[in-house]
């Protein structure tokens, strides 16, 4: 069974510069992150874009669908930012039929010491191998129906509808 993982930026891929004051999305961690957890599984990693989340557009989106449609892979994570992540998941339920695909990101960069990303990125490695096909989102320690969920914001997790 090999996995495709498509990264996409947001927070998990995000570097905080001092001299700039802000965070910037940088050359995709998800390689080392996967290396480090020493994950035995063939994995195929494709990064897609470098993009915040709230700056991807429909054409990004189509991108995504469209990568995750022509791959030879059925059993797809995609790292991508949490504030539209479910905007991403609806296109992909749409336009990816019969492949297991599980969204995942991360609250905190994954470069920080105390982040969710590595737990998130395994959750979405393991939800892909046993869930049916579909779309799923793994975050908070849960792993949701893509269509069924939302982000709470106030509440710093991802919660079921």
């Amino acid at each position: 069974m090999s996995i495709l993982v498509l990264t996409t930026g947001g927070t998990i891929d995000k570097a905080y510069f001092d001299a700039l004051s802000e965070y910037q999305i940088v050359d995709s961690g998800i390689p080392d992150l996967l290396r480090e957890a020493r994950v035995a599984l063939p994995l195929r990693v494709v990064e897609l874009m470098r993009k915040d989340s709230l700056e991807l557009t429909e054409a990004d989106r189509a991108l995504i669908a469209s990568a995750a449609r022509e791959a030879p892979e059925s059993r797809i994570v995609v790292t991508h930012g949490t504030d539209t992540m479910t905007e991403t998941a609806k296109v992909l339920a749409a336009e990816v039929p019969g492949k297991t695909i599980c969204l995942t990101g991360a609250l905190s960069p994954a470069r920080f010491a105390e982040t969710d990303a590595n737990f998130n990125l395994g959750m979405a490695i393991a939800t892909v191998q046993v869930a049916p096909p579909g779309v799923y989102i793994a975050m908070s320690g849960q792993v949701f129906d893509a269509l069924k969920v939302k982000k709470d914001r106030a509440a710093g997790k991802f919660v079921a509808l």
